[in-house]
């Protein structure tokens, strides 16, 4: 603790000798609240009015949102739980952002009531948290920012794998040779290599591109390297990216220059293999970085010239260590059928060219779900692909989708859900995910600001929602059934 209590002491000489002033200050130092509540409420968030019959260009429950904000789960097997976190709410208001922490024990099948960690004084999802836990057990929770407006903040657990309180971590980064408080990111996708520490993706606004990609490491979590620029072509990116222990990598689409960012295309991948000390393409070749121009030796695929957008979804490692990327392509960013079909698509490497195939079709581009591939070779995709109570906005109802042939074709196994009020969206896979605990995600309606619950399915498509409302410490989740919950099952 005192260590902790020095580093605060010296972020704040830091800012003071620098000349940030009193409001800085006040603003790198959260109010770390670690209150109990009292129950499972998304945040529900809207993004720029469309004036049509969709309302927004996207909208709904989004407390695990968005796509570019990875992970959201942990399982555990020390202590049999999956530790999550989730962007939440108050009982009074739907739209501000709290910061959730929580977990399942797999043990007795409960869930604690949340710990609500801090308010991000905003209604914006893009300030979602995620989260790590170190090979000690301490959780780690990356509250993000949406530019470079508002601060960004890291936390850690008082005590290993509890969620009961966290502390501040005054985080440091070397710019120009010296150690400076780090304050902003956006984006943020921290993961945790035993023994190594922390490797993280993530954006920085205006750095030189509107949404330049980036990447640090960190040893401890709280003294972070120098950031590298990965992509800066144009107007900038979008990334996703895993780790499997021994690479790590991204994948980003772009925003062609003078379109606009809603226009993003092309697909490009790109990996380290030693901790970010050098990069290159899935071929092996070194690469210049940043990447600035769009054709490069990182592209994947050239959607610019199709005329299509690319909507970044999931990343993972096959058993050979070969990336398998999942997206979307459409005609256009605006909701409605004029930019059908919206095609969910699998990139995969095959150790000497990529193998690009469809899976299947869904009706927005915010549609977001999770891919697994799993040890007996089994690929699985729990996604909102089917139509929803608000056609044509983000999400639908959801569906487990699998393939026994490396992409090339889909069987849907099971719709798990139907008939629901609102839109099911972002279903989020748990790194080493239990089966128990597979996908976590929230509902929310597509067109007006609603409430949001929280739901997360077993790997064979056994739906629960978390409970909204908890009269004791520790409740069992809700057995969900298209007539309604199911109490204690």
């Amino acid at each position: 603790m005192a260590f902790y209590i020095l580093r605060i002491f010296g972020v704040i000489l830091f800012l003071s000798l620098s000349g940030y002033g009193q409001t800085a200050q006040k603003s790198t130092i959260p109010q770390t609240l670690n209150i109990k509540d009292d129950g499972y409420r998304g945040i529900w968030y809207m993004n720029q009015p469309s004036h049509d019959e969709y309302v927004y260009k996207y909208s709904g429950g989004l407390g695990t949102y968005c796509a570019k904000h990875r992970p959201f789960a942990v399982y555990c097997p020390q202590v049999n739980k999956t530790f999550f976190c989730y962007g939440g709410t108050n009982k009074t208001s739907n739209r501000k952002l709290l910061h959730m922490v929580s977990y399942y024990d797999h043990k007795t099948g409960m869930v604690p009531r949340p710990t609500i960690l801090l308010d991000k004084k905003t209604s914006d999802a893009h300030d979602n948290p995620v989260i790590s836990v170190d090979e000690k057990g301490y959780i780690w929770i990356f509250s993000t920012s949406h530019g470079t407006g508002r601060p960004s903040y890291i936390h850690h657990s008082k005590r290993p794998y509890d969620i009961d309180e966290f502390e501040f971590v005054p985080a440091t980064k070397i710019e120009n040779g010296k150690e400076v408080p780090m304050t902003n990111f956006s984006y943020m996708q921290p993961w945790y290599v035993d023994g190594q520490g922390f490797i993280c993706f993530f954006t920085r606004y205006n750095y030189p591109a509107q949404r330049t990609s980036c990447f640090m490491s960190s040893r401890d979590g709280c003294h972070w390297s120098q950031w590298q620029r990965l992509a800066a072509i144009d107007e900038g990116h979008y990334q996703i990216s895993a780790c499997n222990g021994k690479k790590a990598g991204s994948a980003c689409n772009y925003h062609p220059k003078g379109k606009g960012l809603n226009w993003r295309t092309n697909l490009y991948y790109l990996e380290t293999t030693d901790w970010g000390n050098s990069w290159q393409n899935i071929e092996g070749r070194k690469l210049k970085l940043p990447l600035t121009e769009p054709d490069n030796p990182a592209l994947v695929h050239d959607y610019e010239k199709e005329k299509l957008n690319v909507y970044l979804k999931d990343i993972v490692y096959d058993a050979n260590g070969y990336p398998v990327i999942l997206y979307i392509t459409s005609k256009g960013y605006q909701s409605g059928s004029q930019n059908d079909p919206r095609t969910w698509r699998t990139a995969r490497w095959n150790g000497k060219k990529w193998d690009i195939r469809n899976a299947f079709v869904s009706d927005n581009n915010y549609d977001m779900g999770s891919l697994y591939i799993e040890p007996e070779g089994v690929w699985r995709i729990i996604a909102p692909s089917e139509t929803g109570p608000q056609p044509y906005n983000p999400g639908g109802e959801m569906a487990l989708w699998t393939s026994r042939d490396q992409g090339m074709t889909w069987e849907k196994v099971k719709q798990l859900t139907s008939g629901s009020p609102r839109n099911h969206n972002y279903a989020r896979r748990a790194v080493q995910a239990n089966p128990h605990f597979y996908a976590l995600w929230a509902d929310g309606h597509g067109r007006k600001p609603s409430q949001s619950d929280l739901y997360f399915c077993t790997k064979d498509g056994n739906v629960y929602q978390l409970p909204r409302l908890m009269e004791g410490d520790v409740e069992k989740p809700i057995k969900y059934s298209p007539q309604g919950p199911v109490p204690g099952q």
